[in-house]
């Protein structure tokens, strides 16, 4: 039925007035005509009124509207709604102004034939807007019709083939909802009065102005919609017209309908092509890129993608890949090879999970996850993963503009079936030709090394074929020397490195160090951000490192060296398989260099390391009989000299300054000046060893930029670092007429003589240091001793006097403080006694007498003492001691000693009005005495050196406050624990200290 309007309703009224008005009228007439014997409520009467009102029903109506209409009487209703089944005319329908129905059907005849041969929706939707367009004489006709991701509806191209509107309905907002659930036509009148439900779609509806709406519509979904604006003429449409677009749309409907399945068949049986001209191609692809490269052509044609990338698990490193990437019809060949990044949270879930995904609002979906977004902003992504068997491999992934349907997911997910069983079967055919590769090669390694038993030659065939088996920029060699236990660098293979041959590593050092001591192979795939890299070595070369492997060498599970290759010639990562080749080689390799060292162990060998080892032996029992490092500097170059034959050396001493010279031989007198002055470290070979650490061997000094001369006959120089713990203290240098005149047994000689010399050169600093320091304190001693005695004696013979009463009758004050004099003169004796017995501590020959004693008068004679300073400055004293204090096991007197000491430096060092406070407590065995003061405190620098003998802070105000010998607090610590207790301390630098001493209790002592 028809939902009237307001302008209908208005013709209804004006009808059914002009029916009563009418039938009153006949009911009068025919009572009037027949005298009364007709009724007005006859049957007859109303049925004669029903049938003409039947008849005339239908022209009356239309003639009604149409005289409303030009009397100006515009619609107010917001619209009506005609059914999709509208009721059929009558045979012989009324004269109109709109459409005939013969018209109605001449119509929609001819567009069905139209439609018959229409296959591509936009000219179907043409179509329509044309006919619509000439039959009505429409104005701003529109077809929207589904976009290519079905998910809204467009406006349909024009003649120009660009859209007649931008547009777009959501196939499930309000405006889709009312047309598809019962109604095909939707009648507006006013936009300004529309029902609730369709309130949001009022502006995109301003935008068109429809005065028609029909939904195109074929089974339960929705296949488009049409929008008709006023017509031409400005004529309202009638009911045959809405009939007549309702059929219409319904044609078009058929006809998308028909379209879609044609097309989506011949979509079907294009993928269906290409998914078998796939398989054959996979079937006969083996190379490895190549099988990438057709993956990607055979999926670029069913689904189009701006993105398209293929990521492969890496098992063995539980990483993931990509082993192909293009964007925008570019290969990235940069990104291949390295890993997935972390940020690409969708692509591990597909890899991790092996579950499909699909988005047609990518961004949004990234947005919903809370995860970075994506800088390449694609609209749609879509990623399946590669699954062989139950191992996921890998996935395929694609991106772009285009919206993706399931179906695509369905035939993507096809296509990686397929290339997972391609990728797997290339995969161990390559393992395969690589294996047999590989064992080849190793088999003619194996002869070659086995067959010679150089060790030169023998160890440059090792590094030069791990260099070519692997691919690598570099390699070298390393042997550990069985004496010193360090590493030899023996061999070098590549651009650089050349320079480096016969530098040492101390044991355990670096990379070589790792896999030599741990018996494994060490792989490191970011050298220049690893922390344990050491890139002094890229520094001096020039080479950069990227990545590098070391592999052991070891024979009866023992390492005797290691192989050590650099960078991969194709840019990529050292990985597991390359440990395992690198370890079958240095295998066999490790064997022949055994045997290749007993080989040139023959007796001629063996009687020169015999030789030297005598010779050796001879010189340490010259160097450790001197304890005159003047001496062992001169023993040292001298028999450098002797054994390598150089025609002039001599041997530096590593200072603050620089290097100090301190013998020489063959300079004349060209060395007197330089002897007298340090030679700097960043100048010179000498300097550029002492920095380094290492060996420099130049084979001719032309060549070297840091030489600098001072014989012109030197071609050829030798310079080692005298290293002592690790750390250089020396240098020696040996310098020849001769170009590569020094040889690796030189270097060997060398580097031997020099180690025993570094502990010699030590021992000889040290006992140079422990005599000054013997002769300083003894020094210290005698005048401390002789300052102190000298004052001492005329005080206490004055003290005696004025005590015995021969200058005067004393009171009891006075004969008080006398005594307290003469007791302090008593303990400043017993002070100098300790000085000069401070020797005797550091031999343990100090005796003391602990006995079980009274702790309390100790202290309280202490505090006497020490209260006559504290008023001296003004500061105050407290004491905290138990009501009842244990018998401690001590000697008097030192403890005494040690309380008065530390009394004295808390009155010392702190300033005027200042706070000591002595504390003491019964602990489980001890007596716990703390002595606290708000004074200067003490730099944490100057902490852990505190006890040490004749130490004073370098603080000025510390040094002002109170000068003295610094022997004060190592006498005290000493004290303390040669009677069996602890000292500590506490301090915060201009806040206070807090020392503490304990002393044991008696226990069962008397």
């Amino acid at each position: 039925m028809i939902v009237p309007s307001r302008q209908t309703a208005a013709a209804y009224i004006v009808l059914g007035l002009a029916a009563v008005v009418g039938y009153a009228l006949l009911a009068t007439g025919a009572t009037l005509l027949f005298n009364g014997l007709v009724a007005p409520d006859s049957p007859w009467l109303l049925g004669l009124a029903a049938f003409t009102l039947a008849l005339v029903f239908q022209p009356a109506l239309r003639a009604i509207q149409r005289g409303l209409s030009q009397l100006g009487l515009a619609p107010n209703d917001s619209l009506a709604l005609a059914s999709a089944t509208l009721p059929a005319p009558r045979p012989a329908p009324a004269p109109s102004e709109g459409v005939s129905l013969i018209e109605e059907q001449t119509a929609a005849e001819a567009f069905s034939r139209a439609l018959a041969h229409m296959d591509v929706p936009g000219e179907i939707a043409r179509e329509l807007r044309v006919t619509l367009e000439t039959m009505l004489g429409s104005t701003n006709v529109h077809v929207f019709i589904p976009d290519s991701g079905a998910q809204q509806l467009v406006a349909a191209p024009d003649g120009t083939n660009r859209p007649t509107s931008d547009l777009r309905f959501d196939l499930h907002s309000a405006l889709t909802r009312t047309l598809a659930t019962g109604h095909s036509v939707l009648l507006i009148h006013n936009l300004d009065a529309l029902p609730d439900t369709l309130r949001s779609e009022q502006a995109r509806l301003r935008v068109l102005n429809p005065q028609v709406l029909a939904v195109v519509q074929c089974g339960p979904g929705l296949d488009g919609l049409v929008s008709l604006g006023r017509r031409d003429n400005g004529a309202a449409y009638t009911s045959e017209e809405l009939r007549l677009i309702a059929t219409l749309a319904d044609q078009t409907g058929v006809a998308l309908e028909r379209a879609a399945v044609v097309n989506d068949l011949e979509r079907r049986v294009r993928d269906l092509n290409v998914i078998s001209q796939m398989s054959q191609a996979l079937s006969f692809t083996l190379a490895y890129d190549d099988l990438l490269e057709l993956i990607y052509a055979q999926t670029s044609k069913i689904l189009p993608a701006a993105h398209f990338a293929i990521a492969l698990q890496d098992p063995k490193r539980a990483t993931l890949n990509y082993a192909f990437y293009l964007e925008n019809d570019e290969r990235d060949e940069a990104l291949e090879g390295r890993a997935v990044p972390a940020a690409h949270v969708l692509e591990r879930e597909v890899a991790r999970s092996g579950a499909p995904l699909l988005f047609n609002d990518y961004a949004g979906e990234l947005r919903r996850r809370g995860l970075t977004p994506d800088p390449r902003s694609y609209t749609c992504w879509l990623s399946v993963p590669l699954i062989s068997g139950q191992d996921i491999l890998g996935l395929l992934t694609a991106a772009g503009e285009v919206p993706y349907a399931e179906d695509q997911l369905k035939i993507f997910s096809t296509v990686a079936d397929q290339a997972a069983g391609a990728l797997t079967r290339a995969r161990l055919l390559r393992e395969a030709e690589t294996r047999a590769r590989q064992l080849a090669t190793l088999n003619d390694i194996s002869l070659t090394i086995s067959s010679t038993l150089d060790l030169d030659r023998l160890l440059e065939r090792v590094v030069a074929s791990a260099v070519d088996v692997l691919g690598a920029e570099a390699g070298s060699l390393y042997l550990i020397d069985d004496e010193s236990g360090g590493y030899v660098f023996r061999v070098a293979v590549g651009p650089v490195g050349q320079e480096l041959v016969g530098t040492r590593l101390p044991p355990g050092r670096g990379f070589v160090g790792e896999a030599i001591e741990h018996g494994r192979a060490v792989i490191v795939n970011d050298a220049q951000h690893d922390p344990r890299w050491f890139k002094g070595a890229d520094e001096t070369t020039g080479f950069i490192t990227r990545n590098l492997i070391t592999v052991p060498l070891r024979f009866k599970d023992k390492s005797i060296g290691a192989i050590q290759l650099l960078n991969k010639r194709d840019g990529s990562r050292f990985t597991e398989d390359d440990q395992n080749l690198l370890s079958a080689l240095a295998a066999p390799a490790a064997i022949s260099i055994e045997n290749a060292r007993l080989f040139t162990q023959t007796d001629q060998a063996l009687a020169a390391r015999v030789e030297e080892l005598s010779i050796m032996q001879r010189i340490d029992r010259e160097l450790n009989t001197s304890l005159d490092i003047q001496r062992v500097m001169d023993l040292t170059i001298d028999w450098a000299l002797k054994r390598t034959g150089a025609a002039a050396g001599s041997v530096s001493i590593l200072t603050d300054e620089g290097l100090q010279i301190v013998a020489t031989r063959g300079y004349g007198d060209t060395v007197e000046g330089m002897q007298n002055r340090p030679i700097p470290t960043d100048r010179g070979i000498m300097g550029r060893v002492a920095r380094t650490g290492r060996i420099s061997l130049v084979r001719d000094v032309r060549q070297d930029p840091d030489y600098r001369g001072v014989l012109a006959e030197t071609r050829s120089q030798l310079t080692l670092p005298i290293m002592h713990e690790q750390r250089v203290v020396g240098v020696i240098n040996l310098e020849s007429h001769g170009l590569d005149a020094f040889s690796d047994e030189h270097i060997g000689f060398v580097t031997r003589l020099v180690d025993h010399a570094s502990i010699a050169i030590a021992n000889a600093r040290l006992y140079a240091q422990v005599a000054a320091a013997n002769v300083a304190k003894s020094d210290l001693m005698s005048f401390v001793a002789h300052e102190l005695k000298t004052p001492m004696t005329p005080i206490k013979g004055y003290t005696d006097i004025l005590l015995s009463g021969a200058v005067g009758t004393l009171s009891d004050g006075q004969r008080q403080f006398l005594n307290v004099i003469r007791n302090n003169l008593e303990r400043m004796k017993t002070i100098v006694t300790d000085m000069n017995d401070s020797a005797r501590i550091e031999a343990g020959k100090l005796r003391l007498e602990r006995v079980a004693l009274d702790p309390r008068p100790l202290i309280e004679d202490a505090l006497a003492t020490a209260r006559t300073l504290f008023e001296s400055k003004q500061q105050s004293l407290s004491v905290e001691l138990p009501a009842e204090l244990p018998r401690i096991l001590a000697d008097g007197t030192r403890f005494s000693q040690v309380l008065h000491n530390l009394l004295s430096n808390a009155h010392k060092y702190t300033p005027e009005s200042g706070h000591i406070v002595l504390r003491g407590e019964v602990l489980a065995e001890e007596l716990h005495i703390a002595v606290q003061d708000n004074g200067i405190g003490i730099a944490p620098e100057d902490q852990q050196r505190l006890f040490q003998k004749f130490f004073r802070a370098d603080d000025r105000l510390a040094r002002e406050m109170a000068p003295g010998t610094g022997l004060g607090l190592n006498i005290v610590k000493n004290l303390v624990e040669l009677q069996g207790g602890r000292i500590w301390f506490e301090s915060e630098l201009r806040r206070g200290s807090n020392f503490h001493f304990t002393a044991p209790l008696a226990g069962g002592q008397p």
